[in-house]
């Protein structure tokens, strides 16, 4: 994989996710007992955090930007197997995620190579 491929893969995943996200629970699918503001309140905001560094190619951004995908890991990995009607809409917040979540990885891995930056092994103590 090349760090252009890992870094489109990144920004696929990552708009794609705040896209869907915002479809999803405010016109596709809206939650019948919640608001819809307060469904995009709590699933949004988090998306914005990395944005700023996302955009600017930080490899630590895109590094640490794979945490914030846990809650929607999880969220979709729920659906899939709980709730039938909505499936399909889980599964593309999943493929999403994965989207991000790889694409982060290798790019935060190839860039952070192409700036020398790496994590110190430790020295062995005689």
């Amino acid at each position: 994989m090349s760090i252009k491929l890992a870094r489109r893969l990144a920004l696929t995943g990552y708009f794609g996710l705040i896209i869907w996200v915002a479809l999803w629970h405010g016109l596709i699918s809206p939650h019948p007992d919640l608001s819809v503001s307060f469904m995009l309140v709590m699933w949004l905001p988090w998306l914005f955090i990395p944005m700023k560094g996302m955009l600017k190619g930080n490899p630590y951004t895109h590094a640490w930007a794979v945490y914030l995908l846990m809650p929607y890991f999880l969220h979709a990995a729920t659906l899939l197997w709980v709730d039938e009607g909505e499936r399909w809409l889980a599964l593309v917040e999943l493929v999403l995620a994965s989207t991000m979540f790889i694409g982060n990885t290798y790019y935060a891995k190839f860039r952070g190579r192409e700036l020398g930056l790496s994590i110190r092994k430790k020295k062995k103590e005689a």
